[in-house]
């Protein structure tokens, strides 16, 4: 397990860099906790699945999420709370990070088609 922290930061910028420096290409991202001054994430319309519908929020909020790092590419599905006790989810595209900072808790893998014997 690998701890990644963000601190003055975009989140997943930050994270791709430091996992890269760290040779992480694929593994999982078990957890995601932290806060966030501001944000972007995407769902998908009711009508067509294959889109996304984009929405920044320029709110602070506090996070919680897992995901993935597959080939280099981070993808983290998080909630994000927000004043009035509002969680609002989907794929996380962007989260600023500089008032308070995040963790970001990583389990590497072998890449897709790998084999893994002794377990």
């Amino acid at each position: 397990m690998i701890v990644i922290e963000v601190h003055d930061d975009e989140l997943l910028g930050s994270l791709a860099r430091q996992a890269a420096e760290l040779g992480v290409t694929d593994a999982a991202i078990v957890s995601l906790i932290g806060a966030a001054d501001s944000f972007a994430l995407s769902t998908m319309p009711e009508n067509d699945p294959a889109k996304d519908v984009l929405t920044d929020f320029a709110v602070p909020a506090q996070m919680s999420g897992t995901g993935e790092i597959i080939n280099g590419t981070i993808h983290i599905h998080a909630t994000m709370a927000v004043e009035g006790y509002l969680g609002l989810s989907g794929h996380l595209h962007r989260a600023e990070i500089g008032t308070w900072l995040a963790r970001v808790y990583v389990l590497p893998v072998r890449p897709s088609g790998a084999t893994q014997c002794g377990l």
